[in-house]
């Protein structure tokens, strides 16, 4: 049908049809279509369904999970809040009282203090669900992220932390990402590291970033560096490579759908020294 896979996404598929172009975006059975052209996109439904036997469900509203709604000025908001009532649902916790943070402040759990969990694939089932909830609430990346961590032998303590992430998703289920139409296009991407934060397990350290296309947040991530930073500097200078190398997918994606950035993207850190090394890697083996 004169699509193209995308080099960066699997699940992306890009059609250029004159000064139009279609993007079809699929997972296993279930396919999102979008476009410059609403009679084009139209006509790529008709020649699909001569061939496979579908149903067009119209303006995309839900999908894997997530709640999709649209303003008259063209935003788009995104939440997953019926997911978040099935998943306090899961956990016995639907009328939990709401927690104020998703963790608590400075907030360092130990492998093994405690005993194992008897059984501890509830807490496993739940950790994997908050982490595909993480793709709208950035707020509570870092907590999951930690928590993601112990799934091998949780104890209470840390079954109790999963609580914790519950209780303020309670407070916050109607919280969304809001996707603003009337944007400039180009990235921006700001992050930062905590050096040595794991000092209690590993004396690794903790990355976070999150890369904005205009001012709409695309992608974000908490996550423990895979070795050890010997400085505050170094555990900075792999945050920025870690940031560069999501920057860079950013940009092969938006190569794919035809979409010209206007300038080269900015990465803002607050490490001077690792500035200076990504500046001139002369200074640095």
């Amino acid at each position: 049908m004169g699509f193209k896979a995308s080099s960066s996404d699997s699940s992306l598929f890009v059609k250029q049809d004159g000064a139009d172009v279609i993007i079809l975006l699929l997972y296993v059975d279930d396919i999102i279509l979008t476009g410059s052209s609403s009679q084009k996109v139209q006509e790529v439904i008709t020649e699909l369904a001569a061939v496979f036997e579908l149903k067009d469900i119209g303006r995309l509203t839900y999908f894997l999970g997530l709640q999709v709604q649209y303003k008259v000025n063209g935003d788009i908001f995104v939440r997953q809040s019926k997911y978040i009532k099935d998943l306090l649902h899961k956990a016995m916790m639907d009328s939990c009282k709401p927690a104020t943070t998703p963790c608590k402040p400075h907030n360092s759990l130990i492998l093994n203090e405690e005993e194992v969990l008897a059984d501890p694939s509830l807490y496993g089932s739940l950790v994997g669900l908050l982490q595909y909830l993480t793709f709208t609430r950035p707020d509570i990346a870092f907590a999951v992220n930690l928590e993601d961590q112990f799934m091998v032998s949780p104890t209470e303590m840390h079954f109790g932390a999963v609580k914790r992430i519950l209780r303020f998703l309670q407070g916050t289920m109607q919280l969304a990402i809001t996707f603003s139409a009337n944007t400039e296009l180009g990235i921006t991407a700001f992050n930062d590291s905590d050096w040595a934060a794991d000092f209690l397990n590993t004396k690794r350290s903790v990355i976070g970033y999150v890369v904005y296309i205009g001012c709409n947040p695309v992608s974000w991530q908490s996550k423990k560096q895979s070795s050890v930073s010997r400085s505050s500097t170094k555990a900075e200078y792999k945050a920025l490579a870690h940031t560069v190398v999501d920057v860079a997918w950013i940009r092969a994606i938006l190569q794919d759908v035809n979409a010209f950035l206007p300038a080269p993207p900015m990465i803002y850190c607050d490490n001077k020294s690792a500035i200076a090394i990504s500046a001139n890697p002369v200074f640095h083996s």
